[in-house]
């Protein structure tokens, strides 16, 4: 039984609670399955990420693999990651977003 305070209805904000939630679940499922790419060094490491913010691949260009600039691609591969890390979570703030109508909900990662 709901219960009417003052106009106010606890079961149909409970509702609206658990629809948000099954929401913004779907969504973060969603996520997973979405995946932007980021580069570094004008395409020489290229690393992918996904909705869920998890790096699912990293490709580096033959034509920088060298002993002596290992340094260089150590550099590349994390600016790749930094960058690639960012879009995912710009995706996933903007998905999440859609759902909550811009509202953070703590918790959910936005």
């Amino acid at each position: 039984m709901a219960r009417n305070m003052g106009g106010f209805d606890m079961g149909k904000l409970m509702k609206q609670a658990q629809d948000l939630q099954k929401n913004v679940s779907k969504v973060q499922e969603e996520l997973k399955e979405r995946v932007v790419e980021a580069d570094a060094g004008s395409g020489m490491v290229k690393v992918q990420v996904n909705g869920a913010q998890e790096v699912v691949s990293i490709r580096i260009s033959p034509d920088i693999v060298s002993k002596d600039d290992v340094s260089m691609l150590e550099d590349l591969v994390l600016l790749a990651v930094q960058q690639g890390m960012k879009k995912a979570k710009e995706l996933a703030d903007a998905e999440l977003a859609k759902v909550t109508g811009g509202m953070p909900l703590p918790g959910f990662g936005m």
